[in-house]
């Protein structure tokens, strides 16, 4: 028997597009957040979208990210915005909200948390 991915166990696209549908939601609604929100186009449908496809394959599903854009190169794509010590907080404080919110007790949100979290600190630029 084979292990599954992060992307299985949480319960694949659905789970994904749910994740990042709540993150984006409460960074619209928080007020902590208005910074961060501040940086993103007018609409988020893109970003929803994006933030969906890099984290299907960078939990295990389907690389929908690298096949429509190549390598994700994230710090350098994040380059152009200002992202301090504020807006990483407030964009952790947003995704630990949406990881509670949207898998409960499962035991991949403290791992996940702590991923998103070092990955939040390595796209400061300020």
């Amino acid at each position: 028997m084979s292990a599954q991915t992060p992307y299985e166990e949480i319960g694949g696209e659905a789970t994904v597009r749910n994740l990042v549908d709540r993150f984006y939601d409460l960074m619209e609604l928080e007020e902590h957040a208005v910074g961060i929100r501040s940086l993103h186009p007018s609409t988020l449908d893109g970003s929803r979208q994006k933030l969906f496809e890099f984290l299907s394959g960078w939990l295990g599903g389907p690389s929908l990210y690298i096949e429509k854009y190549g390598h994700p190169r994230m710090r350098a794509r994040h380059l152009p915005f200002a992202i301090g010590e504020a807006e990483r907080d407030a964009w952790l404080a947003c995704m630990r909200q949406a990881l509670d919110e949207v898998l409960g007790g499962h035991p991949l949100v403290e791992p996940l948390y702590k991923t998103f979290a070092d990955f939040a600190d390595h796209m400061r630029n300020r």
